[in-house]
């Protein structure tokens, strides 16, 4: 378990390697999903890069986590995943490293955001985190980046 106070309080590393902190994105709601490649969800890159692109002027970030946790879906390396969303959605929005985001070797950020809403129960589950780094919901799998309750949480989460 963590005792950060917000998402700020973490460093990620970069799909390519560079360490990011999170403390860059403060005042900027940032939606944090964990992803992978071979999953029934990877379509919805498409639409994660479409609300990327549609509110990323008025501050929305959106980070990919990759994760191999559920299903051996995301095998792939770095470069490998890299690659494919580039190639096959055009990902421009930020990715990082492949890393955990359950169990003993959970990386400490989802330790954070699984503290209120439970554990990812599999790829492709959103948290959306306010301009403080407050975590203020968190949307399952199946619910897509374009649905009518993400878009509205996030326009709020904007003002």
């Amino acid at each position: 378990m963590s005792a950060a106070d917000s998402a700020h309080d973490f460093t990620m590393t970069s799909i390519k390697g560079q360490p990011i902190s999170l403390k860059d994105f403060k005042g900027k709601p940032v939606l944090f999903v964990n992803v992978a490649s071979q999953c029934g969800y990877t379509p919805q890159y498409k639409g994660l890069e479409a609300l990327y692109r549609k509110y990323k002027d008025q501050g929305l970030v959106i980070v990919g986590v990759p994760a191999n946790n559920f299903g051996a879906q995301e095998p792939g390396s770095n470069d490998e995943i890299a690659t494919f969303c580039k190639r096959n959605y055009d990902v421009t929005f930020p990715m990082m490293s492949k890393v955990d985001v359950k169990g003993a070797s959970m990386t400490p950020l989802y330790g954070y955001l699984t503290k209120t809403g439970g554990d990812v129960k599999w790829n492709f589950t959103k948290f959306l985190v306010g301009k403080d780094g407050k975590t203020i919901q968190r949307f399952e799998s199946g619910v897509d980046p374009l649905s009518a309750d993400l878009t509205a949480a996030i326009e709020k989460a904007l003002k």
